[in-house]
């Protein structure tokens, strides 16, 4: 992958001039556009195109949340990571409902941005820990109440596919050409299958594999 082109979305310009530094220390890394409020966000997204946008939830003429669902709306390869300082319930699944792929606490930005975005270029999601654990938790009560108690139950079938193959140990690369489908893609639907488990790395997909005896 070439330059990684970025909007930062915040209306604290001392901020946006701290992540910026943090982001650009990345050599392929740039900050193509800055934006203080909502509506500047999606203007400079539509004319620019980042690769990724990281935006406050907060902002002023149009919120984070909004303008996450234009941005995903009209731009689909742009990938959105909100930061904020909100843990909510209410704010976490309204930014995945809007089509964020990440979610980070301001009070972690500075150990986690730089993991966030490279996890969103990827093709992956990332959740600080406590929106992680929001995140399942919302997702497991939407199973209850559609009668799903199992949250495997819920995987598509390539989905458990790629569950199975991963747990094997098998790389993105592999499993791209044995399904016939792109590294990235794959990546997608491993990011959905681990949201959808409560899982977060590898090792607890082999576990857990393991423990439903889809591997031995």
């Amino acid at each position: 992958m070439g330059e990684l082109r970025l909007l930062l979305g915040d209306d604290h310009a001392m901020l946006r001039h701290g992540l910026k530094k943090i982001l650009e220390d990345r050599h392929d890394w740039r900050v193509v556009a800055e934006a203080g409020n909502g509506r500047d966000a999606v203007q400079e997204a539509m004319a620019l195109k980042p690769d990724i946008a990281v935006l406050d939830i907060g902002m002023p003429l149009l919120n984070g949340l909004e303008a996450t669902r234009q941005i995903v709306r009209h731009l689909p390869s742009v990938r959105v990571l909100i930061l904020s300082m909100h843990s909510d319930q209410a704010y976490v699944s309204q930014a995945v409902q809007a089509g964020a792929k990440g979610y980070v606490l301001k009070e972690s930005a500075a150990a986690e941005l730089v993991e966030a975005i490279a996890a969103l270029a990827s093709g992956k999601s990332f959740f600080s820990p406590p929106v992680a654990q929001v995140v399942f938790d919302d997702y497991t009560r939407r199973l209850t109440a559609k009668g799903i108690t199992d949250p495997y139950e819920a995987l598509s079938e390539r989905e458990r596919e790629i569950l199975q193959l991963v747990a094997e140990g098998r790389s993105s690369k592999d499993i791209g050409e044995l399904l016939s489908i792109s590294p990235a893609t794959v990546e997608t639907h491993r990011a959905h299958l681990l949201q959808k488990l409560g899982l977060h790395n590898t090792v607890e997909v082999v576990r857990y594999a393991a423990r439903r005896g889809i591997v031995q």
